[in-house]
């Protein structure tokens, strides 16, 4: 669990899935595969986030908008490990991005070759039953 500084805010859970347009049980399941921490707030023990917690919860979204995995994100998580090493996360980060650019890559190239044939075959329907005004 991250530190937290004396007059460091903590932002709660409810607060964090509403900005983020998250739900609270997401936050929770991320907390559970380790790739955040909260805070138990003393006055009724929900739970809570650090703004160091809030960015990280936001370049998690960010990931998970590229195509990341939960499995992905626990990796990059281990490579930013206790000493929050940046230098040791972006070189995974880089690897896994191209993993991911060459499947979009892949995927365009089907839906490419798929459109091509709907075209053809379209045209060949069009043809056979002499619809040419369309």
């Amino acid at each position: 669990m991250d530190k937290i500084l004396e007059d460091e805010e903590l932002i709660p859970i409810g607060d964090v899935a509403t900005s983020l347009g998250l739900t609270t049980r997401t936050l929770r399941y991320w907390e559970e595969m380790g790739l955040i921490n909260s805070y138990q707030r003393p006055e009724g023990g929900s739970r809570a986030y650090t703004p160091y917690m809030l960015r990280r919860i936001k370049f998690i979204m960010k990931l998970k908008a590229l195509g990341l995995t939960i499995r992905e994100l626990q990796d990059l998580g281990e490579a930013y490990g206790e000493a929050r090493r940046t230098d040791n996360m972006i070189p995974r980060l880089l690897d896994v991005l191209d993993i991911h650019i060459h499947k979009v890559d892949d995927k365009i190239g089907e839906l490419s070759s798929l459109r091509k044939e709907i075209v053809d075959y379209r045209q060949k329907m069009k043809e056979r039953f002499n619809l040419s005004k369309e």
